[in-house]
């Protein structure tokens, strides 16, 4: 009897310790886990400086910039840790905001700009020491010094303050410690307003850059995601546009115009992250009219709209996609720019299963022409 009265008590004893060890563990382990993922993880702060040139589109630019193009960015950087599929594919990719200074090659006519970006960089080749990159990102910049018709009528490049600042970069980097890496490469930015104010060439130039990253706080364990084999699928896809640009007349000053648009696209997703496609455009341009009486030219009904074909590239990242459009005129061309060929950069984000909202920018060859919205209906 005292035999299983002994053995009783240490049953109950024991019960005792595992709850409490279990009440003391469910205490702690929301404390545990906010310590593993506490927003300064993964957290990176980053400086490079920018040394080049004005990329010359045009030959008055060879002229007006007399000195280098010089720029420092400061960057707040979140990398990723692999807990989807998408940051397992893309090799960990980072984003984030950098803030930038730069003189855009002549002081007195184009003046300086500060900027802010939101970026996406995506790593090519991700080892432990060694990392190979791209890395998009626009924002808004604040220039000194735009168009003045008296005072500044050389800077036939800016016209407002306030412009798009567009950056893409090639660059390297190595781990030198476990808190700090180094990094080189090259640099494109370009500034302008997107057509909103009638002068509009923008600043286009190249940079090579180089820096140092500082982790902030701890660098969690990268994980890899299953991933089932890919099935290329087809799609087809109708989207309206709408889009606006600034035309100057001398009778009429600056006015804005608006520009329709409809676009129908068959995609297909030969990879996951990469999808090519091709489609149909047609546009109704309210700007001809004005554009071509200005310049003293006949206007017919007809010549506002513009058809053609394009074919497209899509870097896809789980709702998010960036492509390419390199569109050809075919049937009703464009009599302003007479150029064969125009182009779309586009963000678009696929808000359900069937709805998508996108932000462009229509362009011919270097020659910006317009931003524009659209809504996509995919069947």
């Amino acid at each position: 009897m005292n035999a299983g009265k002994n053995i009783g008590s240490g049953q109950v004893v024991s019960v005792w310790l595992r709850r409490t060890q279990l009440l003391v563990l469910s205490l702690l382990t929301p404390g545990l886990l906010l310590s593993q993922n506490k927003f300064s993880d993964n957290l990176k702060f980053s400086g490079n400086y920018h040394c080049g040139v004005n990329i010359p589109e045009y030959s008055f630019f060879t002229y007006i910039s007399d000195s280098y193009v010089q720029s420092a960015d400061l960057c707040l950087i979140k990398e990723t840790s692999g807990k989807n599929l998408w940051e397992d594919l893309y090799n960990y990719p980072e984003h984030g905001l950098s803030v930038f200074f730069t003189t855009l090659g002549n002081n007195k006519i184009f003046g300086q700009e500060l900027s802010c970006n939101y970026f996406f960089k995506l790593n090519f080749i991700y080892t432990a020491r060694f990392r190979l990159y791209s890395r998009f990102g626009t924002g808004m910049g604040y220039v000194n010094r735009t168009f003045d018709a008296q005072s500044n009528y050389l800077n036939v490049a800016i016209g407002s303050h306030f412009n798009i600042h567009f950056n893409a970069r090639v660059g390297a980097e190595w781990k030198v410690s476990k808190r700090f890496d180094a990094g080189f490469g090259v640099s494109f930015d370009h500034l302008s307003n997107a057509n909103s104010t009638p002068v509009n060439l923008g600043i286009n130039s190249a940079t090579l850059f180089a820096g140092m990253s500082c982790v902030l706080g701890q660098r969690t364990e990268k994980i890899s995601v299953y991933r089932e084999k890919h099935v290329p699928e087809n799609a087809m896809e109708v989207v309206s546009l709408l889009g606006g640009k600034v035309i100057r007349n001398s009778s009429i000053g600056s006015k804005y115009f608006g520009v329709l648009g409809l676009s129908l696209e068959m995609r297909r997703s030969f990879f996951r992250g990469v999808h090519f496609g091709f489609g149909a455009d047609v546009s109704y341009d309210t700007s001809i009219e004005t554009a071509r009486l200005s310049e003293g030219k006949t206007y017919r009904p007809y010549q506002s709209w513009q058809t053609g074909i394009h074919l497209s590239q899509s870097f896809v990242y789980n709702r998010f996609s960036v492509t390419i459009q390199e569109g050809f005129y075919v049937g009703l061309q464009n009599t302003i720019y007479h150029k064969a060929m125009y182009n779309r950069g586009i963000i678009k984000y696929q808000v359900s299963d069937h709805f998508s909202v996108r932000l462009t920018m229509r362009s011919h060859l270097h020659i910006l022409d317009f931003p524009e919205i659209g809504f996509g209906y995919l069947f």
